[in-house]
Parts: structure tokens; C-alpha cells; sequence
């Protein structure tokens, strides 16, 4: 019905074998969906290039496991091909083990050693590509980068399929093979295995998606992206064995093969779910008539689409708007929403455009409710100071500096709100993510939540986070609503009181 796209590591080329599939499947005039496993935004807008349908973003950590499914489930019905790109190896994850139950599975594992009957526990992979792959219990395709490697790719191929034998390896790709006789020499060392390799990348330069400092530059800002998808199109024709790989990918068959109903129940979820909405947004039933202002442009792209399949939902009408560039603010809007994104590339033009940061200014003073995320937060501080030490003046309703620096702060968070805002209310406990590279000069002095690196609270120090003023909510957390729409609601509930 699908497959999931995993790398032995990360940088192994997933990004590259996902989108040559997506954009052969497209050539071919297929209705494809893609998924992300993980809180990735970039590669999905390189999905959603290709393809012409937002991808989803599919975590456990920032959801739960049963919106994962629920999720894939929802948006494979009317598509002829569904794919899932992995995140870096396939089983990196957490560790959501807890210590006495850690204790206890390490006294087990002892025990079964001594009787000769070892068994590998793991227990660090929660939210992983591997996790992801047996909640859908969906085949994998397994990437490996075979540019170093001869006969060791049959210990690697061999490793990765029996570390978890309760996955289904679809079969292999390598990628970055140099030559015939490299090509001779994995297929000679992997025939014992009786794997099948589906997939054979040459080392191809012009095809490489170039990348900075948060990784891969957005599909927006590449203006031959067009021509290298038709060169992975063209790539992928010859490079793939689709005589196998179709029927792999197929969500519907015309000759009788499984239909949704038919898969709903070979997965043993119930029906309810793909029709289903909410509890909360059900309850609610699109009663906020509001018009809300979302930042979106090369300097703000970083959004979750089911937060705003959410605010759509909930009744918002969003208006699509660009900092960066528009002369005029958006008319008759209730609220602002300020994704993440690369402020501090654009910080130049960001601060030119001062209409529009005056316009941003004085409507959060006049008590317009706003949520900015990461690069969002940046955009209302007073100043953006760039890579190169440049200092470019922000919106100023945040009495802190973001600036630039090698660092970088990456990983999820466990958060408790310690007083309310505009989408949280004090005792709220939600979990994000960070991935940024700046620093802010001067912190909150009365932060909106506690936070956590994942796993760690209750054993370390929490660190405040998060400006609440005015009515602002502006924090680096990367939030996705999907398990939680009480969060837009809230927020949507406080743009028609304003």
C-alpha cells in the first residue's frame, strides 16, 4: 500500500531517492501523497514541489502514535501512491524507557543470556523511521550509501534487517555506486542475503539539493528546482525497478487488490478515524469566524499543514501574506501567526520593509493576538545580528536581540506552561521542538513555560522559555497541534474576544 523510505544513517541521500520516486510517479500522472516521518519542514516543501499536495508530517513525539495513524490514514484515501521519507538512520529515535522499567528489562535480557536465549531488547528508537514503520506496518526500502563500501554492504543490509525482525524489508537501494565493477562487487557480496535491490544511484554531483546552515535551502528559493526534479524524473525511469516497486506503492488496485476498507482492517484500526474529527474541533464546528494573518514567504515557510488544516478547521479564514515583500498589511484580520523559517537571511530586507514592521508594531500594541515560533520570535525582537555581525532592526515588541552564531540548539522538548498566554494556559504541558542557531541577548524575565530536553525533566534543571506580552506567545518551540487542537482553539477563541 506503501513504503517507507529509510537510510542506514543520515546523509545517506533519502531526500534524493524520495523525491526522484515522487516526481517519476507524477510524471507518470499518479495522485501521490508523501509523508515525513519527524518534525522536518524543509524536506516536506520539497515533497509538495513535486507533488502539488502538502505533505504530512508524521511524530510521535510532537503527537502521539495513534494521530500518526490516524493521519497516514486520513490522507492516503483518494491517492493512487502514498510514500514515507524516513529521518536519519533507520532506527534513531528516544529513549522513552522508563528507569525501573529499564532495570527490569536489563535483569530479563541477563537472565535470558545465561539460559541461551539472548534476546536484543532496544528501547531508543520511539518516534523513529522503524517505529513509524510498524505503526503503519508499512514495507521499508532500505537506502545505503555505497561510496566507501564493497563487501561490508552485506553486513550493513544484513544488520539492519535482522536487528528488528518483526520489520518487512521491501528491498534496497544504493546509491553514489561509482562504477560497473563497484556495482558487480555489492551485488555479488549481497546475492547470499536474497534482498532484493530495487534502486541503483550512480554518483551524479548534478542532481545534489544544495544546503546551509539548518540544512537543504528551501524549494522557494532554488530557481532551476524545476530542472533537476526532471533530471531525478529522468534518473528514476531507468535507475528503479518499477516492475516491483508500483504494486508496492499502489494505496487502491483496480484488479480487486486492497482498497481502504480492505487495509483499515488488515491494520486492525478502526474506521471512525478517517472521518472523523477531533473531539474538540467536532464540539466546536468551525464557530471561529475570524481572519488570520500567516506570515509566508521565503523569510517564514516553517508550518506544520495540519495546524492550518486546524485554523480552517476551527472557522479561520487564513490570509497568506509576505513580511518580506508586501507594501500594504493585511485588512480586517484578527490575528497574526509567525512561522519559523530564515529571518536572519533576509534580516536585510526584513528591516527595509518598515511599513510593515511598523504596521506588525502597532498592531500587537493595539492587542492583537500573535504566535511566532522560532524565526518568528526573531522577527518581533528589536534587532536580528546576522552570520557576518550585521545588526538589522526588528519589529521591537521584544525587548531581546536573536543573534546568529555556530551553535546549534536542536531536539525535543518537554514543556510545562507556567502561566497562561494566548494558546496555553498555566499548568498546559506540551511537547516541541528546537532547531535554530541564534541566541537571544536578553531572556524572559517572566518566561510562559518550563522546558525540558526530552526525557530529562524531573532530572535536570528546567530553563524558562517563552515571551508572553501583550498578547503575544512568541517562543523558539516548534509546536505541531495535531493531538492537541484545544491549543489553535484557544488561540482562535482569543482573536474574536480581542
Amino acid at each position: 500500500m506503501a513504503l517507507v523510505i529509510a537510510g542506514e544513517r543520515s546523509g545517506v541521500g533519502k531526500t534524493t531517492v524520495t523525491i526522484a520516486l515522487l516526481a517519476y510517479l507524477i510524471r507518470r500522472g499518479l495522485n501521490v501523497q508523501s509523508f515525513k516521518v519527524g518534525p522536518d519542514y524543509i524536506d516536506p516543501m520539497f515533497h509538495a514541489f513535486v507533488t502539488g499536495r502538502p505533505c504530512r508530517n508524521l511524530d510521535a513525539i510532537l503527537t502521539s502514535e495513534s494521530y500518526v495513524q490516524k493521519c497516514f490514514l486520513r490522507h492516503i484515501q483518494d491517492v493512487d501512491c502514498a510514500l514515507v521519507e524516513g529521518v536519519m538512520g533507520l532506527f534513531d529515535g528516544v529513549n522513552r524507557r522508563k528507569k525501573e522499567e529499564g532495570r527490569r528489562k536489563k535483569e530479563e535480557g541477563r537472565k535470558k543470556r545465561e539460559e541461551g536465549k539472548e534476546e536484543f531488547n532496544y528501547d531508543f528508537s520511539f518516534a523513529s523511521t522503524a517505529h513509524v514503520a510498524a505503526l503503519l506496518n508499512l514495507p521499508i526500502l532500505l537506502v545505503i550509501d555505497c561510496s566507501r563500501l564493497s563487501g561490508s554492504v552485506a553486513a550493513i543490509a544484513h544488520g539492519f534487517r535482522s536487528f528488528d525482525k518483526n520489520l518487512n524489508f521491501a528491498g534496497l537501494v544504493l546509491n553514489r555506486v561509482a562504477s560497473d565493477r563497484h556495482l558487480e562487487l555489492l551485488t555479488n557480496a549481497l546475492e547470499p542475503l536474497d534482498l532484493p535491490i530495487l534502486g541503483v544511484l550512480r554518483r551524479d554531483e548534478a542532481v545534489t539539493i544544495p544546503d546551509r546552515h539548518l540544512g537543504l535551502i528551501p524549494a522557494e528559493e532554488l530557481p532551476n528546482l524545476e530542472v533537476a526534479i526532471d533530471k531525478l524524473a529522468d534518473l528514476a525511469a531507468v535507475a528503479f525497478d518499477w516492475e516491483k516497486l508500483l504494486p508496492m506503492l499502489a494505496v487502491t488496485s483496480n484488479g480487486g487488490g486492497e482498497g481502504s476498507e480492505q487495509l483499515l482492517g488488515r491494520y486492525s484500526l478502526p474506521s471512525v478515524i478517517v472521518t472523523q474529527k477531533n473531539d474538540v474541533v467536532n464540539s466546536l464546528d468551525g464557530k471561529f469566524g475570524v481572519r488570520i494573518a500567516v506570515a509566508r514567504d521565503r523569510a517564514f515557510n516553517f508550518y506544520y499543514q495540519d495546524n492550518l488544516d486546524l485554523l480552517a478547521e476551527l472557522g479561520a479564514e487564513l490570509v497568506f501574506w509576505s513580511p518580506l515583500d508586501d507594501a500594504v498589511f493585511p485588512n480586517n484580520v484578527q490575528g497574526l501567526y509567525f512561522g519559523g523559517g530564515f529571518p536572519e537571511v533576509f534580516a536585510k530586507e526584513l528591516s527595509s520593509n518598515v511599513v510593515i514592521r511598523d504596521a506588525v508594531r502597532s498592531a500587537i500594541f493595539a492587542g492583537m493576538p500573535t504566535y511566532a515560533e522560532c524565526g518568528g520570535l526573531m522577527y518581533l525582537c528589536d534587532s536580528i545580528v546576522d552570520f557576518e555581525g550585521n545588526s538589522w532592526q526588528g519589529v521591537g515588541v521584544l525587548k531581546s536581540t536573536a543573534e546568529m552564531g555556530k551553535r546549534l540548539t536542536l531536539g525535543y522538548r518537554e514543556t510545562v506552561a507556567v502561566r497562561d498566554s494566548c494558546v496555553l494556559v498555566a499548568g498546559d504541558e506540551v511537547c516541541g521542538h528546537e532547531f535554530h542557531r541564534s541566541h537571544l541577548t536578553v531572556e524572559p524575565t517572566n518566561p510562559v513555560y518550563h522546558s525540558w530536553r526530552y526525557g530529562k525533566r524531573g532530572e535536570v534543571e528546567p530553563i524558562g522559555e517563552g515571551w508572553g506580552v501583550y498578547q503575544v506567545h512568541a517562543a523558539y518551540l516548534h509546536l505541531h497541534w495535531g493531538a492537541r487542537p484545544d491549543i489553535p482553539a484557544r488561540f482562535l477563541q482569543r482573536c474574536a474576544d480581542a
